[in-house]
């Protein structure tokens, strides 16, 4: 391949010093692998003349369908470099993930990177770089993936959450005991369905639940809903639900977190070409974590 493409800059160029100019090497370096593919060829390409090249009869038929061929590549090479490079930047996340922890904090991001359009797209399967249309993912698990570079934001902490009119309705009447609570309605998210009985197993409470009637949904941020509503006590993950714990609307009565092996992780592409929009988000992502103390957390 090496010697093709000197030979399709000589004969786009007709100047071996242009050529030597073009490809970053000397003029002898140029006309030695013209002698090379000549040799292979057995055909005589170029004629050496006192003021330079010209093309041989076989030389310019050859050039005809070489120099086509070179451009085709450089122009496919060209649209997938700008596909990768410009254009929105494409992360792909959880509903429950995008609703109520990236989006609340992308304005920060877009003030610093005005001009880095973020699309995102949500679902659940495990992303696969191949067949899905992103740049990015932050999906769940324990970090190992194939074929991905991946880097832990925070880690899964989970306990019940109710509203505090929920938790004055139906606390004991008497002593300080909170497992009454468990005797009335669990809300549940229909993908996150073991967390009450991890929960319960961690506590060691799950006698307190056995009978209690259980409410499901189809996400954490439906489940959550219905928490905030007053139908009943969900699994909150305490790090999606920082705006509603810290103004008091959620309350965690057991104040009894369980913190789980698996975590949230940035996850990119093990080859890829790394662009400043891709760059700048993945910084941005990490500083932002690390300042709001995820990772102590985790």
């Amino acid at each position: 391949m090496n010697p093709l493409r000197v030979f399709e800059v000589v004969a786009r160029t007709q100047n071996l010093t242009l050529a030597a100019q073009e490809l970053h090497v000397s003029q002898s370096a140029v006309s030695r692998q013209i002698a090379v593919l000549e040799t292979y060829l057995g055909v005589e390409l170029f004629r050496r003349e006192r003021h330079g090249v010209t093309l041989t009869r076989a030389g310019q038929s050859y050039a005809e369908e070489v120099v086509p061929a070179f451009d085709a590549v450089a122009t496919a090479t060209a649209r997938l470099l700008r596909s990768t490079s410009q254009g929105a930047l494409r992360v792909r996340t959880y509903t429950t993930f995008a609703a109520k922890w990236l989006i609340p904090r992308l304005p920060d991001f877009q003030a610093q990177f005005p001009s880095i359009e973020v699309r995102i797209d949500n679902a659940i399967p495990d992303v696969d770089f191949d067949r899905d249309p992103a740049d990015l993912a932050i999906q769940f698990g324990d970090g190992r993936w194939p074929r991905v570079h991946s880097d832990m934001l925070f880690g899964d902490e989970i306990e019940p959450v109710c509203t505090p009119a929920y938790l004055q309705s139906h606390k004991a009447s008497r002593g300080k005991s909170l497992q009454p609570l468990l005797k009335h309605r669990l809300l549940v998210s229909h993908y996150r369905r073991a967390d009450w009985d991890d929960w319960l197993a961690f506590a060691q409470m799950g006698d307190a639940a056995q009978d209690t009637e259980r409410m499901s949904f189809g996400s954490s941020v439906m489940t959550w809903q219905a928490a905030l509503d007053g139908l009943g006590i969900a699994i909150g993950q305490t790090s999606m639900l920082k705006s509603e714990l810290e103004s008091g609307r959620l309350i965690r009565p057991f104040d009894l977190p369980y913190r789980r092996d698996k975590a949230y992780y940035l996850v990119r592409p093990l080859v890829q070409r790394e662009s400043r929009k891709i760059v700048a988000f993945r910084d941005w992502l990490l500083e932002t974590v690390a300042k709001e103390g995820g990772k102590s957390e985790a």
